[in-house]
């Protein structure tokens, strides 16, 4: 191992970080300015079809009642039903809540699915609370939402410190509160379930996928082979896990990985799989792992690699720290992890960025399928879902590579151009009521 390099300790310049619904609406208006989208329209995706937030009370292991705040932000529904995940989180509020669900109607078009965007969660930090007060926290949270979701409407999913398990409490309470004979056609009222509760076996590792695939398909066009590049990895959950799990078998070395308590790097390499194990015993914390040395927070992206993945949350990148990065690809696994400011700087100093509603849209086109499945009382096979995964993903990457290098545009605007288009289309085409 080597020593962190001393051009990384020089001081960085604050800069105030703006919101990310700030970052979503420059981004929004930069493309529709491109394809001149109509200022009607333009009106219309602006702003949020629903804001739903619910305060609730639930009864903690010693008794007492506690409230909690929830949300639910509907954006946009022309192409489909809303989609989108539930987080919880300290962070989680009406801001974020409104940029996610903009995001994922972006992505959700840009992917050819039949949906619109949605967001929302619990503002809540999930380690604080045992695992019977997070079922009642979630059924209730359920049972507040129940009118305002559905299979056929809301179709909420995972997403930060949620899982298969939080969604089969969901659907487990959804389909409850619907009359026996319909119980069983509302399985697909979220998706993201486990295996045995109407789950897409595939979709654990779907997102991850997205982002590998992401990776290897501009290197592909790059005439790059992935054999020996070496990666960091911001986040080291479901996503960061399976991207990293799926590069290390190309032949990708991790050398550097950080999550919410601590950095580590090791520029021999650490191995995925030790690394998992490790978390797994250590209150899924990445911090002492005996194949690597800590490092400062503040010095983690500043790491020499040649592909960096910020798989966490948003706003991690930005004008504080961008001029740190020594990664020539930028693959972001998380939502909005690259604020305005920061991807400028990028930009002029020639870094590539795959952008989120892009690169980690292998989860939502999962969900797609897992919707598919219980809609029409299939079980679909593994080996099925990674190809039919494959199949739309590279779709998907070559539809905004080729416009991007066709217009000249970097491939955030390019994936904003295309996604924009379609709905604008939709609209065209349908009218508005009345």
């Amino acid at each position: 191992m080597t020593t962190i390099t001393a051009d990384l300790k020089k001081e960085t310049k604050k800069v105030p970080v703006r919101g990310m619904m700030d970052n979503v609406m420059e981004q929004f208006n930069s493309a529709s300015d491109q394809i001149n989208l109509h200022p009607n329209i333009r009106k219309i995706l602006s702003i949020t079809n629903n804001e739903i937030l619910v305060n609730f009370p639930v009864k903690m292991d010693n008794g007492d009642v506690e409230i909690f705040t929830g949300y639910r932000v509907q954006h946009n529904n022309a192409l489909g039903p809303y989609k989108g995940g539930l987080r919880y989180h300290p962070t989680v509020d009406i801001d974020a809540a409104r940029a996610l669900a903009m995001w994922m109607t972006w992505k959700t078009s840009l992917a050819g699915l039949p949906y619109g965007g949605a967001k929302g969660g619990i503002k809540i930090d999930p380690s604080k609370y045992s695992q019977s007060e997070l079922e009642r926290i979630t059924r209730r949270f359920a049972f507040a939402l129940a009118d305002n979701i559905g299979p056929e409407h809301d179709i909420p999913a995972p997403d930060v410190n949620t899982n298969s398990q939080t969604m089969a409490w969901i659907a487990d309470t959804y389909m409850s509160m619907r009359p026996p004979a319909e119980r069983t056609a509302n399985q697909h009222v979220v998706t993201g379930k486990p295996d045995g509760a109407g789950g897409l076996e595939g979709r654990d590792r779907a997102t991850g996928y997205g982002v590998y695939l992401s990776i290897k398909f501009w290197s592909e066009k790059n005439n790059h082979s992935l054999e020996g590049k070496k990666f960091i990895v911001q986040g080291f959950g479901n996503v960061g896990y399976w991207a990293s799990s799926f590069l290390e078998k190309d032949g990708a070395i991790m050398v550097g990985v950080e999550d919410a308590y601590g950095s580590i790097y090791n520029q021999k390499g650490i191995k995925v799989d030790d690394l998992f194990k490790y978390s797994g015993i250590n209150n899924g914390r990445i911090v002492d792992f005996p194949g690597a040395q800590p490092v400062e927070k503040e010095k983690f992206f500043g790491l020499e690699c040649d592909i960096c993945i910020p798989a966490a949350l948003g706003n991690q990148i930005t004008a504080e720290n961008a001029h740190l990065i020594k990664a020539n690809l930028i693959a972001e696994g998380a939502n909005g992890p690259t604020n305005v400011e920061g991807e400028k700087i990028l930009f002029d100093r020639g870094i590539t960025i795959i952008p989120d509603i892009l690169c980690n849209s292998g989860g939502v086109i999962g969900s797609y399928f897992e919707w598919l499945q219980n809609r029409n009382g299939e079980i679909w096979q593994l080996d099925e879902v990674m190809e039919k995964l494959y199949k739309k993903l590279k779709e998907s990457f070559n539809k905004v590579y080729e416009y991007s290098e066709r217009e000249l545009m970097d491939m955030r605007t390019a994936a904003y151009c295309i996604a924009i288009k379609r709905i604008e289309k939709a609209y065209i085409q349908r009218g508005i009521f009345p």
